[in-house]
């Protein structure tokens, strides 16, 4: 089962769903990639993930283009941004899905407010891509 996750920077919501997606069935093969690739990944992302028990930090933020040609199982985009802008894939998508998330690296507040939107936001990825895997993936 092969899963692309699309984003426009690639640097934190793809990242997490990817991380999380991978935790719960290793023997998927996910892949995360932006619209607009940012080339690094958001340093708050990491840290709350690795909190969550899984590092990311050996992720890369990587452009759309590079699995254009590829066929997947599912193309799930997780911003506006990417579902409007996303590529045509050609046919070599079998399911293509949206699960929106707000973007924590606009949050604005106190330092303390900033982190809890990253925490909100890690936790409601993990819990729809959780609902996902045990709805659409679990053998």
């Amino acid at each position: 089962m092969k899963i692309l996750i699309l984003c426009t920077g690639n640097s934190c919501r793809s990242q997490m769903a990817h991380g999380f997606l991978q935790s719960f069935d290793p023997g998927l093969t996910v892949c995360s990639a932006g619209t607009e690739a940012s080339g690094k990944l958001n340093h708050k992302a990491v840290e709350v993930m690795k909190e969550a028990g899984i590092d990311i930090s050996h992720h890369t933020s990587d452009p759309v283009s590079m699995y254009l040609g590829e066929e997947w199982d599912y193309v799930i985009t997780v911003c506006g941004g990417a579902n409007e802008n996303c590529p045509v894939f050609s046919g070599k998508v079998k399911n293509r899905l949206h699960m929106g998330f707000d973007d924590p690296s606009h949050a604005t507040g106190t330092p303390e407010f900033i982190q809890s939107e990253y925490y909100r936001v890690r936790d409601e990825i993990k819990k729809a891509f959780f609902k996902f895997y045990e709805e659409n993936l679990k053998i």
